[in-house]
C-alpha cells in the first residue's frame, strides 16, 4: 500500500485525484484549509475504499501551514509516495488592479509552497530510491498573462529542470497543464465563465487519468485533452508579440466578469 498526499484537495482537480488514487488502493492524505471538508471527504473515501485517509487542515499562504506539510512529507516513519500540489487560485482583475498582498500571496502558494514541499519530498523518495511529485500549472503557463500565469510557467520550468537534475534517482517530477476545468476555483475569484465556450472545458476525473498515465509514462509534461494539446502547439509558433495582445483580448473575454 503506497500514500498520496495531495493539496488543494476537497474540491476540483485536487478531489478527482484523491477520489482515482483512493480507488485505485492507495492511501492518501488530503489537505485543504477547511477541516470540515477534509473530514468529510476522509471518512467517504475510507468507507467506499476501504484505504486509510489522513486529514491535515493548513493554509498554503502561510508559513505554518507549508511547514505542517513539509513536516508530513519528511516523516520517514509515514512515507509519502506520491505528492500532489494542486493547492492553487486565480485573482480577479488585470495588473495594478488587484492589491500586491494578493499578488504576493499568490506567490506564496503557487512557486514557494511548491518548492518547498517537492523538495521535502523529492529528498525523501530520492533516500528511498522512488516516488513522484505532480506539480499542477495550467495551460494559462504558455501565454503571456499576468501573474497567474507568471506563476504557472514558473511552476512548469521548475518541474522540468528539477526532473533532469534528479534524472536516474528514481524520483520522478511531472508539470500538469489543464485548461479549463469545472471546478470551483473561477467561483471563488469571481469570475464569470458563461461566456466560456462548451468545447474548451475539461473533466476534471478524466484529467487526472490522462495524468497518471503520463506519469507512469515517465513524461514531465503533461497536457491532457487533444484539442489543448493542438492550441498550445499553435502557441508555440505564434509571433510573442501577437501571442501577448490575444492573451489580453482572451483574457477579458473569457476571464474576470
Amino acid at each position: 500500500m503506497t500514500t498520496a498526499l495531495i493539496t488543494g484537495a476537497t474540491a476540483g482537480i485536487g478531489a478527482a485525484f484523491a477520489r482515482r488514487l483512493a480507488a485505485d488502493g492507495h492511501d492518501v492524505v488530503l489537505v485543504a484549509r477547511d477541516a470540515k471538508r477534509l473530514r468529510e471527504q476522509a471518512t467517504e473515501l475510507h468507507d467506499r475504499h476501504g484505504i486509510e485517509a489522513e486529514v491535515l487542515p493548513a493554509d498554503l499562504s502561510t508559513e505554518d501551514g507549508i511547514t505542517a506539510v513539509e513536516a508530513r512529507l519528511s516523516d520517514a516513519k509515514r512515507p509519502v509516495d506520491l505528492l500532489v500540489n494542486n493547492a492553487g487560485f486565480g485573482n480577479k482583475g488585470r495588473f495594478l488592479e488587484v492589491s500586491m498582498a494578493d499578488e504576493l500571496t499568490m506567490l506564496k502558494v503557487h512557486c514557494e509552497a511548491v518548492l518547498r514541499l517537492t523538495s521535502a519530498a523529492a529528498d525523501a523518495m530520492r533516500t528511498r530510491g522512488r516516488g513522484g511529485v505532480v506539480n499542477v500549472a495550467s495551460v494559462a503557463a504558455f501565454v503571456p498573462r499576468g501573474t497567474y500565469g507568471a506563476s504557472k510557467s514558473w511552476v512548469v520550468q521548475f518541474t522540468q529542470g528539477a526532473a533532469r537534475d534528479l534524472a536516474g534517482s528514481g524520483v520522478r517530477l511531472m508539470a500538469l497543464c489543464p485548461g479549463f476545468v469545472r471546478t470551483e476555483f473561477h467561483e471563488r475569484a469571481g469570475m464569470g465563465t458563461d461566456n466560456i465556450p462548451g468545447w474548451m472545458w475539461l473533466d476534471a476525473d478524466k484529467l487526472v487519468a490522462e495524468a497518471l498515465t503520463d506519469l507512469a509514462r515517465g513524461r514531465t509534461l503533461s497536457i491532457p485533452d487533444p484539442r489543448y494539446k493542438a492550441l498550445m502547439g499553435v502557441v508555440k509558433l505564434a509571433p510573442r508579440g501577437l501571442l501577448g495582445g490575444v492573451s489580453s483580448r482572451a483574457g477579458r473575454k473569457y476571464g474576470p466578469q
